[in-house]
Parts: structure tokens; sequence; C-alpha cells
């Protein structure tokens, strides 16, 4: 019996550590233990109503956007608010650019060197002057000692299976996407004044009235990031993936999804099961057929803090009536876990009694079994299967390698459907619709919700107002439903640390393996 510890997991936003253990070349039991304690919560709670957005946009630097869409979304319900149709067509485009920026990131920078030796480019062979350029840039990067991101990689390990050629051109796409992630948060920026944070989109709606050189540049910038997703992108997934179909038999965790669903199909309402990835869950999916549910959130949600440090109450509670508190009992410097008892700053997020995935996978399979045959993931699915040499078996996605490809698929839906938004939005203005936002009342006193998916998944945000004062707010991040520590009495796993049971292990001095079923969550 190996112990491996990863502490931390590179190439993330954010800190984890995790802690598995192998038997005959196989992860037999994990422990992921998120070691930062946030407490946005306690920032916000007494602060006036109208500053909670801009406190909790902070708590994530890399998805931003949906923080401060949900924070003014939950604000706006507990105030009685309705925004305009145009607010919700504004938002919707800062949420394409905000995955634009993430999704293409993630595939290549945050995920990619799991799949790509770049160090094995340096002998390939290639007629390309493009590709000789590139690789002349990573022989000087290479003999000038300073290796950066390839310093401590594990170049040659057996789990790599691209040639040197594929690597070389994966490396090239890996360079230029951090260009072309940069152009999506210029996108963002148009409308939202910066990015990260943005400044537009308030409770009540959005801000200002966009004009036509906004309108054009954002198109501009958009069009170019929907070209490398087309040209290089779907191409990529498609040329990888035949070399990997050994990782769709890994990481199917417990077959539980959700999604609080995200960007608004229905411009009036915001009805959430029409969103473009709309709202549901899947439980037992992996067993079981795929019929998704309704979610009531008052009932179907609650947060238990088992094995978090954070202040202790009994069962599992409503994130209404929850609490966020810093209660640590561990080692200094986190050094060592209490595997029986308290490991974790993540609470443990459950949905319908059961521990929940959420993220791309989730948003594809609502898709593709609740948005009808005409939604473009039912053919997008439906062709990568094919593809795959897995035609009509959605299952067979409940794993690493559709955790991949689901990302790539929603970002090529995505990317066209930002278009569509746009127009739309010009056939408003040119109409004469110059409505972008509803003003709000100065005190408001009620209970708001707000679920609507970040770029990692289900993001949702509770607040509870007095007078215009937050008495009380509570979120709960799709880290908090992935990588949950054990909960309830049965201390029964969290869905990453079940994803990672059964994940072949090499070499356990060189665990890539385990790394890949990390990152496929996007920590």
């Amino acid at each position: 019996m190996a112990k491996i510890v990863i502490d931390p997991v590179t190439r993330i936003e954010g800190h984890l550590r995790v802690e598995v253990e192998v038997d005959n070349g196989k992860v037999v039991d994990a422990w992921t233990t998120s070691t930062l304690f946030r407490g946005l919560e306690m920032i916000v709670e007494n602060r006036p109503w109208m500053d909670a957005w801009h406190y909790t946009h902070r708590v994530c630097g890399v998805c931003p956007t949906p923080h401060g869409m949900n924070s003014a979304m939950s604000l706006e319900d507990a105030a009685g608010i309705k925004i305009p149709e145009n607010a919700r067509l504004m938002r919707n485009l800062l949420e394409c650019a905000q995955l634009l920026h993430d999704h293409v990131l993630w595939f290549y920078v945050l995920n990619g060197l799991d799949y790509v030796d770049v160090v094995s480019a340096l002998s390939a062979k290639t007629t390309s002057a493009e590709l000789k350029a590139v690789q002349a840039r990573l022989k000087a990067f290479v003999d000038s000692g300073q290796l950066g991101f390839l310093e401590n990689g594990y170049w040659g390990h057996p789990a790599y299976k691209l040639d040197p050629e594929l690597n070389l051109q994966l490396t090239a796409h890996y360079l230029e996407s951090i260009r072309i992630q940069a152009i999506a948060s210029e996108a963002s920026a148009v409308f939202g004044g910066k990015f990260p944070y943005h400044m537009s989109t308030p409770p009540g709606g959005y801000s200002t009235v966009p004009h036509q050189d906004q309108l054009d540049r954002f198109e501009f910038k958009c069009r170019e990031v929907a070209a490398f997703i087309d040209g290089a992108l779907l191409p990529d997934l498609l040329a990888i993936a035949p070399f990997y179909l050994d990782e769709a038999a890994v990481g199917s965790g417990h077959g539980n999804y959700f999604s609080w669903g995200v960007l608004d199909q229905d411009f009036a309402t915001g009805d959430p099961y029409k969103r473009l990835f709309p709202r549901g869950a899947l439980i037992g999916a992996l067993d079981g057929a795929l019929t998704v549910q309704q979610i009531d959130q008052e009932h179907d949600v609650r947060e238990w803090v088992t094995s978090s440090w954070n202040t202790q109450y009994e069962g599992g509670l409503h994130p209404w009536e929850g609490r966020t508190g810093p209660d640590f009992v561990g080692t200094e410097g986190i050094k060592d876990i209490d595997r029986s008892g308290r490991y974790a700053w993540e609470k443990s997020a459950h949905l319908k009694e059961v521990p929940t995935e959420v993220g791309p996978l989730a948003q594809i399979l609502m898709a593709y079994v609740s948005g009808g045959a005409d939604h473009p993931a039912k053919k997008l699915v439906d062709d990568t299967l094919k593809a795959l040499g897995h035609p009509g078996e959605p299952k067979v996605l409940m794993s690493n390698l559709g955790r991949i490809a689901a990302r790539v698929l929603k970002v090529k839906i995505v990317a066209d459907k930002t278009f569509e938004y746009l127009a739309q939005l010009r056939a408003n203005m040119a109409a004469g619709n110059m409505d972008f936002y509803t003003p709000v009342p100065d005190k408001p006193t009620g209970r708001g919700f707000s679920g609507w998916d970040a770029p990692r998944g289900s993001l949702a945000h509770w607040c509870t107002l007095e007078d215009g004062t937050v008495r009380r707010y509570q979120i709960i991040t799709p880290s908090t439903w992935n990588f949950s520590p054990r909960a309830t009495a049965n201390k029964i796993r969290g869905p990453v640390e079940q994803a990672l049971i059964g994940t072949p292990v090499a070499d356990p001095k060189r665990p890539l393996e385990v790394l890949r079923t990390l990152h496929s969550f996007d920590p």
C-alpha cells in the first residue's frame, strides 16, 4: 500500500491538497483537502445590500463574472426586482465572454500538459515554418535553464501517448491559446469596463446603454476566439481522443450530476429550465435511466460540516440557515490530515441527499437529455460518441475523457450562441428598445436565491436582507460540490474522492494519472 500526497495540486486556480492510497497499481481511497478559507460570506454580512455584488465578485479571479451575476440576481430576488430583456441579453454576452476565456484557458494551460509531452516536441520532424519556429522557441527556453512551466513535469511518463509531431502541434496551440484567452478577456472588458471584476451588471440589470462601437468591438474579438475554437480546439480534441480512449474507463465517480443552468433563452422571464444549458439533475445515472429531475432548492440542497474546519452544527443545513466560520483543528501547514475527522476547509454540499458532480459534463448531459432534439448539444454529443467508437452511449461521457470532451463541446455551443444573442440585442435596439435597467428600492427586506452556473459548474448565492442591510449570505461554489470532503454519519466520499477510486497509477513517485482525474474537474 503506497500513500501519495500532492500538495499543492498545480495548474489550478485555488489551493488543493490530495491524498490517495494506492494498492496493486490503483487508487483504493482518497481525501481532498481545500487548504484555503475564503469567508466572503462573513465579509458581506452587515453591509449595505448594493455592496454585496462588488465583494462577492472577488470569490474567484478566474470566474468572477458568474459570482457577480449570482449576487445581483439573488439580491434582485430578495428585493422583488424584475430586470429588462436587454439586461438578460447583456448578462448572457458577458457570461459568454467569460466562458470563452475560461474553457480555452482550461483545455490547453490547466489540463493540456497532462496529455501533451512538451519535451517530446523537441524531437518532432516538421516541414512547417510555423512549427519550426515554435520548436526553436522551446529549445531556447530549455537551453536557458529557466524552465518555468516545464520544471518538474512528468515528461517521458509512460502514460503520454502522442507522437512528437502531434505534441509539437498541440504545444503550438498551447502558446497561441494564451493570446486567444486574453482576447476573450478583452471582450469582457468591452462591456464590463474591465476584467476580472467587471462593473456593469449591478442589481437592476445593466448599468449603461451600449453603443455601436462597443457592439462591433465585442463581436470582432469573439469572432477571433470562435475561429480558434473551430480551427484548433475542436480538431485538437478529436486528434488527441483516439490515443486516450482508456480515459473513458476512469473517473466515473458516483454518477450523480446537476446544473442550475446558465445563459437565458427566455429573455422575458429567465426560466432556468429554458436556459441554453438547462437546470436539472441526473441521480444514479451510471446504473439507471437518464431521466432529468427538477430541483427544489429549498428542499434539495443541504450543506454538511462533518469533515470541515467550519463552525460546527448538527446535520445538514440549507444555506439560508447554514453558518460559515473558521474552526481549524488540523496540523500547522496542513502537513497531515485526520482521515477519520475533519480535514478540509470546504463544506460538503449534497443535492437530494447525495454528493453530486457539477461542471460542463453535467451541463452537457442536461442539455443532451432535456434540451430537445434541436438543441446543438444533441448533434455534437452524438457525433463525438460516434467518433470515439461509442455511438448512442452517452454514459461513456461519465469519465475523465467525457469531462474533457464536454468542456470543448460546451464552448463550441457558447461561441455560436454568442452571435445570436448579439444579433437579438442589435434588433431590440434598432426597434427602439433601450431599456437596460430597473430602478431598485433603497432599503429592501426579503430572502433571495440565484443559481447560475460558473465555468466550473453549479454556483448559487443565497441572501437575507433587512432594511437594505445584508443579514445573512451564503455561497455554494462548484468546488464545494465537487471537492466535498466526507459527509453525513456514513462518511460518504465527495464526488472527486469517489472519482479517484480505481485510477491506475504506474509510478507512485510520478502520479500523472491522479492529476488527470483531478484536472478533469478543473479545481
